[in-house]
């Protein structure tokens, strides 16, 4: 894989609420797939790469390899949010 880029820092709060909320979420991947699952926390690899850890017996995603994600719950805090191309500028 790629070397790891870091997500524009605005766009980890939405992260953050999602895991805290526990809202189920569309997850679009820059690869064009997609899935739904329900985002538990994050995880920083001593290689510094970021993931998003998921329940429901999903594997790991690394944050830079997400496109978009659409909370799937009534009520959600927030709609669908764009995160692939926004990075951190280093």
């Amino acid at each position: 894989m790629d070397n790891y880029t870091p997500l524009n820092c605005d766009l980890y709060d939405y992260l953050e609420i999602a895991c805290m909320h526990g809202y189920r979420l569309k997850v679009e991947m820059i690869d064009g797939t997609a899935f739904e699952g329900r985002p538990v926390t994050t995880r920083t690899a001593p290689s510094k790469e970021e993931f998003l850890q998921f329940a429901d017996g999903l594997d790991e995603v690394r944050m830079d390899q997400m496109l978009a994600i659409t909370p799937l719950d009534d009520g959600a805090s927030f709609g669908r949010v764009e995160l692939g191309n926004s990075f951190c500028a280093t």
